[in-house]
């Protein structure tokens, strides 16, 4: 990708530096330097004309500031709706300008991506983990640092998998397996066979460490993302399942076929606006279709398909039921049975959630699925 850089000037001075954004979002053309001086309505009214400010600061206040922003910008977005479907889609709405608003808040790095302002924390590892080695100074949002800070908190404690009795380390721009209820069905459903395996858009590697410690000799796990291939490879081999599972960097399904192939994709068939987003969001139930409709070619006679997926989209108005079970038909193929759990997670009782209604309904399902006409 060609490196993209910010300018803006200071102290009468032209000024430059390499711009970085995990969201791919462009540099801001309008760049005011700001300090603490700066009031949250002021810093409100220049983000919503479209001007970013360089924070010059102290770095908590730059934090405080940008919590106070936040709140400015969701009084200012608090439209509803009784239709599922424009609920969410108003949802979204409010993420995206709330996204515009706060990344105009701006960070400065050194070259060797230490943050010169007082009371910064030593960012450096979180910083390289999200965007590689640089050794040049640079500028990126107080919204994007923060996420890596997150992140990098998360990939150095893990999260703890019952069915493993072991943690997974999910690595930056690598959806964390925190639902904890899809993989227990993977780890509590029958297994058909303990030959082997295919897990498709393995993520972390979870659920083929699930099936690997469950006793499936030779599992294959596909992915596209590169940060996932790393995370999942370092996931196995710290587990000590790298000998049975091979990590393949391919789009879905590799070649031949396998007694159980399993698939947990994105549940919500909408657009992704940023790269931890493409483990949410499936623009076009793409990849569930693809799923499908290349399972038949894939499974061994008597296999079985297991897709995990969530209801939220049925009752998001996003995609009916029907409409699942249409695309099972046409792939020529038939459901064996389904298991269903309810969701355990903290926004399910969180009636200020935009989506609480759909969320209080919400299911997850592991779908066997085999071929129509096989033996």
């Amino acid at each position: 990708m060609e490196t993209q850089l910010v300018r803006w000037t200071e102290d009468g001075i032209e000024h430059s530096a390499v711009w970085r954004s995990t969201s791919g979002a462009t540099p801001p053309k309008k760049i005011r330097v700001a300090d603490d001086s700066m009031t949250a309505d002021e810093a409100y009214r220049l983000a919503c004309e479209g001007t970013a400010l360089l924070w010059r600061g102290d770095f908590h206040n730059a934090r405080q500031l940008g919590t106070a922003v936040a709140a400015r910008a969701d009084r200012k977005t608090r439209k509803t709706s009784t239709d599922p479907a424009a609920a969410f889609h108003l949802h979204r709405q409010t993420q995206s300008r709330r996204a515009s608003i706060l990344g105009m808040l701006l960070v400065p790095f050194d070259a060797d991506q230490s943050i010169p302002l007082r009371r910064a924390p030593d960012v450096r590892q979180a910083v390289h983990e999200a965007y590689g080695p640089i050794d040049q100074p640079t500028v990126t949002t107080l919204r994007d640092l923060l996420g890596a800070i997150g992140a990098y908190e998360w990939q150095k404690k893990g999260v703890e998998i019952s069915a493993l009795g072991a943690r997974i380390h999910p690595g930056y721009g690598v959806f964390s397996p925190i639902r904890g209820e899809y993989v227990d069905l993977v780890a509590d459903t029958p297994l058909p066979s303990l030959a082997k395996a295919f897990d498709i858009g393995t993520g972390t590697g979870v659920l083929a460490a699930v099936l690997a410690h469950r006793g499936v000799q030779k599992v294959v796990a596909t992915e596209v993302d590169a940060k996932a291939l790393a995370c999942a490879r370092a996931n196995l081999d710290r587990l000590g399942y790298a000998d049975r599972v091979e990590v393949m960097e391919t789009d879905l399904f590799p070649e031949g076929r396998a007694p159980l192939v399993v698939c947990n994709p994105p549940w919500i068939p909408a657009r992704p606006t940023s790269p931890i987003e493409y483990a949410i969001y499936d623009p076009d139930s793409a990849m569930l279709r693809g799923f499908i409709r290349g399972l038949p070619e894939h499974l061994e006679p008597a296999g079985e398909g297991w897709l995990i997926l969530s209801d939220i989209a049925e009752h998001l108005g996003l995609r009916t039921r029907e409409e699942l079970l249409t695309m099972i038909d046409d792939a020529g193929l038939i459901v064996l049975g389904r298991r269903d759990v309810a969701p355990r997670h903290s926004k399910v009782d969180d009636r200020s959630d935009a989506l609480h209604t759909a969320r209080k309904k919400e299911v997850t399902s592991l779908w066997r699925l085999g071929v129509r006409d096989r033996p």
